[in-house]
């Protein structure tokens, strides 16, 4: 788990005016546990990390320090560094070009092929 998990606990259970003896008895968990979580000192199991999320009503990534939309913005990023090192390959660029020339039958013929190609591959 990250560092971020303790700040994020500390700062959930302030905001809500709980204190870390009360936010204990909720969970079962010693006031002296719920310190050392915040302080990154102990980590608590899947399951109570779960139930801290509910009682939250965050998803245990928020707790975790792990911004979801910071993930997917990496990979839309990642997605497309592949295709821009994908499009700008030299030895397809003389077909990117000859391609918006095409006939529309000849297009079709070609997303088929690509349909038939895909489909084999995923079988």
């Amino acid at each position: 788990m990250t560092e971020q998990f303790g700040k994020t606990l500390r700062f959930l259970r302030n905001k809500r005016n709980i204190s870390q003896k009360d936010f204990g008895k909720i969970f079962g968990v010693a006031e002296s546990t719920i310190s050392m979580y915040e302080r990154n000192e102990r980590k608590p199991d899947f399951e109570l990390l779960t139930k801290f999320a509910d009682y939250f009503e965050v998803t245990t990534d928020y707790l975790l320090g792990r911004d979801i939309n910071k993930l997917l913005e990496n990979k839309a990023e990642k997605e497309e560094a592949e295709f821009q090192a994908f499009v700008n390959d030299p030895s397809l660029q003389k077909w990117y070009k000859e391609l918006p020339k095409s006939e529309e039958e000849d297009l079709q013929k070609l997303r088929s092929i690509w349909e038939m190609i895909k489909n084999d591959v995923n079988s």
